[in-house]
């Protein structure tokens, strides 16, 4: 396919236009299709698809874009940080260091199982493996030389798509005897603010979590334009000064703009053996969801909470998903944020520099 827009094609504004166009209907055409995280993947297919069929045009986005949409999603999360989730955390935390280690446990085999079936680098293949950290170890694997992005974004969007599909199949179905309260469109109007609420507290964590971002950025932090605003939100929160809730359209750009972003980055045409990936990502998928069943079964035994309570908090979605789908099946929605922030605090600041410091090693060994 080829467009003449000569103008358009060589101007940054032109491409920059383009392909917030691309985006935006990528991510209202996953919205109507009642796709998973639309403004996330929508956008992140759409271009891709773009940048291969249209070759007279190709995509510009800034990086600085991308870094704010970061830094908004890292508020966001920071958000969640309360004190009463502090003191339900300090409660449990031995019981969520032990199901978190073990969950990550699974991973570690399965990608080691996945990595010597298919012959990808072990690295690649744990990255895509990480439970919940799809944005997290996208932005991770940007850093880390050797990682093929295209295979860790693959693998970490198909399993986040079977968890966000099979989950709500599963807690509704026969197995843990749940009826559908239909609660959804109330829990989410009830968690968006208006736009009024938002100022003058969103001016300071603006320039704060922004500060964070930067000096995280320069002292070399993981995922800095993450992590940074998440604690500085915390720490915000923590001392008395609390934030807001963003409008859904600022969360859905937000998501857009880190989209867009790793849609260019992404090279499905470097992807072998396509079919073979697709299956083993596909398998493993379903063994850590089963994964996810045992270590809740356990946690009843730890201590008392229902089933469906214990499987929400441990299954290895994103903590806004498993938070809504916790609301709609009458779980304790406390627990369930407790553990899957916990899990997400450990995957953004434990795992990271583990991760580095593994494959350091792993490339030491392999170029020996």
């Amino acid at each position: 396919m080829k467009l003449n827009y000569p103008q358009l094609a060589e101007q940054k504004w032109g491409r920059f236009l383009y392909t917030l166009i691309v985006g935006i209907v990528g991510a209202l055409l996953f919205q109507l299709l009642h796709m998973p995280i639309p403004w996330l993947l929508g956008p992140m297919i759409l271009v891709l698809i773009s940048s291969k069929s249209i070759r007279s045009i190709q995509p510009y986005w800034p990086s600085a874009i991308r870094s704010s949409g970061m830094i908004i999603i890292g508020y966001t999360i920071g958000l969640s940080f309360t004190l009463e989730t502090l003191h339900e955390i300090g409660r449990q935390l031995p019981t969520m260091v032990l199901l978190t280690v073990l969950l990550l446990c699974c991973s570690f085999v399965i990608a080691l199982v996945v990595s010597w079936v298919s012959g990808i680098p072990f690295p690649t293949v744990l990255m895509g493996s990480i439970p919940g950290g799809l944005t997290q170890m996208v932005t991770l694997a940007v850093e880390l030389k050797g990682i093929d992005l295209t295979v860790v974004t693959f693998l970490q969007v198909s399993r986040l798509m079977m968890i966000i599909f099979f989950v709500p199949l599963l807690v509704f179905s026969p197995i843990f005897g749940v009826e559908h309260q239909n609660q959804l469109a109330s829990t989410v109007t009830a968690v968006t603010s208006g736009w009024k609420d938002l100022f003058p507290s969103i001016l300071v964590f603006a320039i704060v979590c922004t500060l964070f971002a930067i000096v995280g950025n320069k002292i070399k932090l993981p995922t800095a334009f993450l992590l940074g605003p998440m604690i500085a939100t915390i720490l915000l929160d923590l001392t008395g000064y609390h934030g807001h809730t963003l409008p859904t359209l600022i969360i859905n750009f937000s998501q857009m703009f880190v989209g867009i972003y790793v849609g260019m980055l992404l090279k499905p045409e470097q992807l072998d053996k396509k079919l073979k990936i697709i299956v083993l990502a596909i398998l493993s998928g379903i063994i850590l969801i089963s994964c996810s069943i045992g270590l809740s079964i356990l946690l009843t035994k730890l201590h008392p909470v229902s089933l469906i309570t214990a499987f929400l908090s441990l299954s290895p979605g994103g903590m806004d998903q498993m938070g809504i789908i916790a609301q709609e099946a009458g779980a304790e929605l406390s627990v369930v944020i407790c553990y899957q922030l916990f899990r997400t605090l450990f995957i953004f600041i434990g795992v990271p520099p583990l991760l580095k410091a593994l494959f350091k090693r792993v490339l030491r060994k392999t170029a020996v």
